[in-house]
């Protein structure tokens, strides 16, 4: 007999031990849910964002060459590199005089 009634109290307490996890259990699995799906929405958003920035860099690095190459073409057909490859020691000394000038004019509003 009394292994009946240890056997009906041990049934009793795992019966409110199924009840109270139970009814804490929607509540729990309703967070549970809801935090599942914003790190969900939140990985979504961050990997388009990933992909947009991507993009953008791809298109950047893209214009940059574009805009680096119409630079050359400049400097290769303008009138002061002529000068500059034809009169190296000149192109010196403009560079010398007005590194000079420039600096003796900084030095004085000090």
């Amino acid at each position: 007999m009394a292994n009946t009634n240890t056997a009906t109290a041990a049934k009793k307490v795992a019966n409110s031990a199924n009840s109270v996890t139970e009814s804490s259990t929607p509540i729990a699995d309703k967070v549970s849910e809801s935090l599942h799906h914003s790190a969900d929405s939140i990985s979504e958003q961050a990997a388009k964002t990933e992909e947009k920035v991507r993009a953008t860099a791809a298109q950047s690095a893209e214009t940059m060459h574009e805009k680096q190459a119409q630079a050359k073409d400049m400097w290769q057909s303008s009138a002061l590199k002529n000068y500059v490859d034809n009169n190296p020691v000149a192109t010196a000394g403009i560079a010398f005089a007005a590194g000079a000038l420039l600096s003796s004019i900084l030095i004085k509003k000090k």
